[in-house]
C-alpha cells in the first residue's frame, strides 16, 4: 500500500493503535535478534510499506523505540538497532530442546489466565491492537507463509488486555524463548501446506473471539488448547521426560 493509500485507512482510527502495532514488531525483530545491535534499520519508506501506515506513524512507532533506548538515530543516516542492556528480569537463554518444551510448560500457566482476565478487562484499544495482529497472521497464512512477529504479537496483546503489568512483564522478558519455540513451530507448518497455517490462524481467531465476548472460562480453555497444540504440533506428541 502506498503512503496516501496508508493514510486513508488511517483516517478515524486512532494513530495510537497503528502506531502500537508497528512498535511491537519492531521490537519483537529488535528482541530476536533478527535486527542486530548497530545494525541500521530498514528505510522508513520501506518499513512503512511493508506495515501498510504511513510514514507519520512509522516515525510515531520509531519515536517509542528511542525513547526506551533500543534504537538510536544518525543525522542523515536513518534509524539504528542500540546494544541491549541489562534487563531487570530476564531469563537463561534457551540452549535445548528440553528449554523449548519448559517455555511451552510455563505459557500455560502464564498465557491461560492472562486470557481470561483479558475477557473480563478488554477494551477497545487492547481489541484492535490484537486485531491489527491477526490481520497480518491472516495475510501471512494467505501466503502459505508464518509471522513470528506478529504471532508473538497478538500473544503480547492479549497480556496487556489483562491489565496486570506482570504478565506483560514475564511475556517481553520471554520474547527471545518464545520466538525460538514459534520459529521452528512455523517452518514446521510451512513444510505441511495451508493445512496447518489455516488451523494455527482458526485457533488465533477463536482466543480473540472469546475475549472479545468477555467469555474468560472460553478464553482459557482455547488459549490452553491453542498452545497445547503449539507444542504438540512442535514436539510431534514425544514430549521429553522432564523427571531427570
Amino acid at each position: 500500500m502506498d503512503e496516501g493509500g496508508a493514510a486513508r485507512q488511517e483516517q478515524g482510527r486512532p494513530r495510537a493503535t497503528f502506531a502500537d502495532r508497528v512498535y511491537h514488531l519492531l521490537y519483537s525483530r529488535i528482541s530476536n535478534g533478527e535486527y542486530q545491535a548497530n545494525q541500521k534499520l530498514p528505510p522508513e519508506t520501506r518499513l512503512a510499506q511493508e506495515f501498510d501506515v504511513s510514514r507519520p506513524i512509522l516515525r510515531l512507532a520509531l519515536e517509542r523505540l528511542r525513547s526506551e533506548g533500543l534504537v538510536y538515530s544518525r543525522q542523515g543516516a536513518g534509524s539504528y538497532v542500540r546494544a541491549p542492556q541489562t534487563r531487570a528480569l530476564g531469563f537463561a537463554r534457551v540452549e535445548t530442546i528440553a528449554d523449548i518444551q519448559r517455555c511451552y510448560e510455563f505459557r500455560l500457566t502464564l498465557e491461560v489466565d492472562a486470557a481470561a482476565m483479558a475477557a473480563v478487562r478488554r477494551n477497545d484499544a487492547s481489541l484492535r491492537e490484537m486485531d491489527e495482529a491477526l490481520t497480518l497472521l491472516s495475510r501471512a497464512t494467505g501466503s502459505l507463509t508464518h509471522r513470528e512477529d506478529a504471532d508473538y504479537a497478538f500473544h503480547l496483546a492479549v497480556t496487556r488486555a489483562a491489565n496486570n503489568q506482570y504478565y506483560e512483564a514475564s511475556m517481553r522478558a520471554l520474547r527471545e524463548h518464545i520466538h525460538v519455540g514459534m520459529k521452528m513451530h512455523g517452518q514446521s507448518l510451512m513444510s505441511g501446506g495451508a493445512k496447518g497455517l489455516e488451523e494455527v490462524f482458526a485457533e488465533h481467531t477463536a482466543i480473540f473471539a472469546a475475549i472479545r465476548g468477555g467469555d474468560a472460562e472460553a478464553a482459557r480453555r482455547v488459549m490452553r488448547q491453542h498452545i497445547t497444540n503449539s507444542r504438540d504440533r512442535l514436539f510431534g506428541g514425544g514430549l521429553i521426560d522432564l523427571s531427570r
